[in-house]
């Protein structure tokens, strides 16, 4: 992690580690929790090295703001990250979350930042 951004990515993973199983949230909604309204690249960018991260950050959780499966080329090949969130009960077709607004977590909502 790079030192000068150390503190930002610590405080997007901490968001990110709070989304419930079974629901999802997008870059720009974490971004505007944060106060970076316009900064979803940089949580995009964030999320892209939380896999060594202690604890875990389950950043299969977070999507576009359409509910696309944006990142999933960081997930490996295949649909590793469908099948994460199918795990969970979310329902995935053609790389798009179904039902994305009825499931969407908003941070700054749900946890009244």
């Amino acid at each position: 992690m790079a030192g000068k951004n150390e503190a930002l990515y610590e405080a997007i993973y901490d968001i990110v580690r709070l989304i419930p199983r079974g629901r999802v949230t997008s870059y720009g909604l974490i971004a505007a929790a944060i106060g970076m309204k316009s900064g979803a690249r940089m949580v995009g960018y964030a999320l892209n090295h939380c896999h060594t991260s202690s604890p875990p950050v389950p950043a299969h959780r977070v999507l576009n703001r359409n509910g696309l499966l944006s990142g999933k080329a960081h997930f490996g090949a295949g649909d590793e990250m469908a099948n994460l969130l199918q795990a969970e009960g979310i329902r995935v077709k053609d790389d798009m979350v179904q039902d994305f607004d009825q499931i969407v977590w908003d941070p700054s909502r749900e946890l009244e930042l």
